[in-house]
């Protein structure tokens, strides 16, 4: 359960995972090892689960992305789903309702690897079919 303060200090974290602890603290009004003992807490219960690097836009702009629909047979949803994990290109991997099963987000270096990927996942033993989206332009980006 996180309250105010947790929500303050993961928003802070979200602009700047690398914010030291102290300037954190001074941020937030809190002891530094108030920070630290909020982040321990935040990282056991799973609320915080990894820190990361945001690409700026000169790295962004030489990858491409798409969003990959991806219907898959009955009860080949695990498997699947443990095929595509292993790819690294793979951002994000969501389950949804509607078309398709899963919703995928792949970012690759060309438009060949693109395309080498989604054969890739159209050869996984139980996947119907893919349809795949490619990303023009990004007109709003809120993820950390």
């Amino acid at each position: 359960m996180t309250n105010a303060t947790d929500r303050q200090l993961i928003t802070l974290l979200q602009a700047n995972a690398r914010e030291s602890t102290a300037n954190l603290a001074r941020k937030l009004g809190i002891a530094r090892t108030t920070v630290v003992a909020r982040l321990a807490r935040l990282e056991a219960s799973g609320a915080i689960v990894g820190y990361t690097a945001r690409l700026g836009t000169e790295a962004g702009e030489r990858a491409v992305q798409a969003y990959v629909g991806i219907t898959v047979q009955p009860k080949a949803g695990r498997e699947v789903v443990l095929r595509i994990s292993k790819i690294p290109e793979l951002r994000q991997l969501a389950s949804v309702s509607g078309e398709f099963d899963y919703m995928a987000l792949l970012t690759a270096e060309t438009t060949a690897r693109l395309d080498q990927l989604l054969d890739e996942i159209g050869e996984i033993e139980g996947v119907i079919k893919t349809t795949s989206s490619v990303v023009l332009a990004l007109r709003v980006d809120r993820t950390a």
